[in-house]
């Protein structure tokens, strides 16, 4: 592997002529080694008849270099050795930073089309259809409690199991791990009956001491994570027996049994601590269809739980990998490389076939009006998102004349989380028009909700419009109400607690509603854009539906193979 690097190198710098003539210390120089090393490496590359090698001796006289392989064929051949080492990412980096040329770019898009996608094989007289998936997020853990991204939700959410789950584009609640369930006539106290001999992956039965634990584990963490208001008012969990669970609530919230349906609510082995927290998360034990059988910085693996107590996956293995994005022609970040089933593809083939899930991304934009400065004048910030509105150049002259960048004292701070950047600094550049001087920061989801956005004035961040929406909105209007007036603050709060009590989704819905018109209207809130979550497949795949995040569901994929 590093020999294919040195040769990446030496063609970047010399491949741009058909033969050239160096000495060996210009070839020192530039694969950055001993002289001596310099002539072990060009004769290893010489055998290998990558290049041609004439070799004059002595001071000041010129060697001759001519390359025989482009470097498309050098940097598939590591690819197919990285993809055998697990070690994909580095590989792609090392390419991309030592050949940048289109003819490359497109070798490797050719060749990474055949490799991910679906893939059937014989072993011991058994079919194995494995689906391979590219994804541009990495994954760190898919451990329920300390998740943060959309992509490890979605992992997550195909190796561990809840309680209760949603049918898919519907709002009903039904059974999963709990068969049945009862609610007393107070609202508070929640008793969930548990089918028997659930397994975990490690061939243990999950019993209601495993639910009890799962539960204490969200309590007792002092982590911020998303639906923590929810899960942070159970006062009590117990055990009455092997299948029976009651848990007590503080206060009646009709977002809790929605709540059981996230992955955040998934159960897990209350031997967890014997395993190590930090091993968990990328060598998880659920009782999800599929259980993980590999995972580092640049795969996952996930193998098909024979004993799922639901009906087994048809696909026999699926493996995620980690691809860096910076290899893209496009600066688009949603550019994404194509195979056989996509989420959100900038493009597809006519021979594609697309659908679309109920879910879509919405970015926006929040003021901190609790910090002290120009963004507490309510015409500043009907100036500053009427600028966001119109990169035209009319913005500043039709909202009020009091409103004077001119005037403007200080620079204004963007926060967001990494995945976001791109859409602060590209609505950065927007009111850098206009004259507004801007600075962005950013940092993970976890810390978030701390200090950095008090500190800030504007916030970027996003919602995702699925099947959990209610429960989002929830947690995203608590945290905007964090750092918005205090009259504003009290309104958000008080209609909060309408939804936490009305049983009834739609008229839930229309509190939200209510919420995001004030906001909008006392310019607290600027909507940035709005896109559907989609979906290409290729026609060969059958079984294509989604989760209730607007994911594919990986267990009911299949693909018919011709023998």
């Amino acid at each position: 592997m590093k020999l294919n690097n040195q040769f990446l190198r030496l063609h970047a710098h010399y491949g741009h002529h058909e033969a050239v003539d160096i000495t060996l210390a210009e070839l020192a120089a530039t694969l950055e080694c001993t002289h001596r090393n310099a002539m072990l490496i060009v004769n290893n590359m010489a055998e290998h008849g990558w290049i041609a090698w004439e070799s004059h001796r002595g001071r000041g006289r010129r060697s001759r270099l001519r390359f025989l392989i482009q470097p498309e064929e050098i940097a598939v051949q590591s690819i197919m050795q990285s993809i055998n080492r697990r070690d994909l990412k580095r590989t792609l980096e090392q390419i991309s930073l030592h050949s940048r040329s289109s003819s490359l770019q497109d070798r490797l898009q050719g060749w990474l089309l055949t490799y991910f996608g679906h893939h059937s094989e014989i072993r011991s007289d058994k079919q194995i259809d494995t689906l391979r998936l590219p994804i541009r997020e990495r994954l760190h853990t898919v451990d329920p409690l300390y998740m943060n991204l959309l992509a490890e939700s979605f992992v997550s959410s195909h190796v561990f199991g809840g309680l209760v789950r949603r049918r898919v584009h519907s709002d009903e609640i039904v059974p999963n791990i709990a068969h049945a369930w009862e609610l007393d006539e107070s609202r508070i106290r929640w008793t969930f009956f548990l089918r028997k001999e659930v397994l975990f992956h490690n061939g243990k039965i999950m019993t209601a001491a495993d639910v009890v634990y799962s539960f204490e584990r969200l309590i007792n963490s002092s982590r911020r994570t998303l639906y923590s208001f929810i899960f942070k008012q159970i006062k009590a969990v117990r055990a009455r027996n092997a299948t029976t669970v009651t848990i007590e609530l503080e206060e009646p919230s009709e977002l809790f049994l929605p709540f059981l349906c996230t992955s955040r609510a998934a159960i897990v082995p209350k031997d967890l601590d014997q395993l190590s927290e930090a091993g968990f998360g990328t060598r998880p034990i659920g009782t999800g269809p599929f259980k993980v059988a590999e995972m580092n910085e640049s795969i996952c693996v996930l193998e098909a739980f024979a004993h799922y107590f639901q009906e087994r996956a048809h696909l026999d293995r699926v493996e995620i990998v980690h691809v860096p994005w910076e290899l893209q022609n496009s600066a688009s970040s949603d550019n994404l490389l194509p195979f056989h089933v996509i989420q959100n593809p900038s493009s597809a083939d006519s021979a594609w076939s697309q659908i679309h899930s109920d879910a879509a991304v919405r970015k926006f934009i929040t003021c901190n009006t609790k910090k002290a400065g120009p963004l507490t004048d309510p015409t500043v910030r009907a100036h500053l998102f009427a600028c966001l509105r119109d990169d035209s150049g009319d913005a500043a002259d039709s909202v009020h004349e009091q409103a004077k960048v001119s005037e403007f004292p200080c620079i204004l701070q963007i926060a967001t989380i990494p995945p976001y950047k791109q859409d602060a600094e590209n609505a950065a550049a927007k009111l850098a028009k206009f004259g507004y001087a801007c600075k962005v920061v950013f940092t993970s989801p976890e810390d978030f909700k701390g200090s950095i956005r008090l500190e800030s004035d504007l916030i970027l961040f996003s919602l995702l419009r699925d099947q959990d929406e209610q429960l989002r909105l929830f947690d995203l209007y608590l945290t905007i109400s964090g750092h918005v007036e205090p009259h504003t603050r009290v309104d958000i709060e008080q209609s909060l607690q309408a939804v936490k009590r009305e049983a009834d989704t739609h008229l839930r819905s229309q509190q939200y509603e209510r919420i995001e018109a004030r906001l909008i209207q006392e310019n607290q809130l600027h909507i940035l854009y709005e896109k559907p979550v989609q979906t290409s497949y290729l026609p060969s795949i059958r079984g294509v539906s989604f989760n209730s995040q607007g994911w594919v569901d990986l267990r009911k994929l299949w693909y018919p193979v011709d023998h």
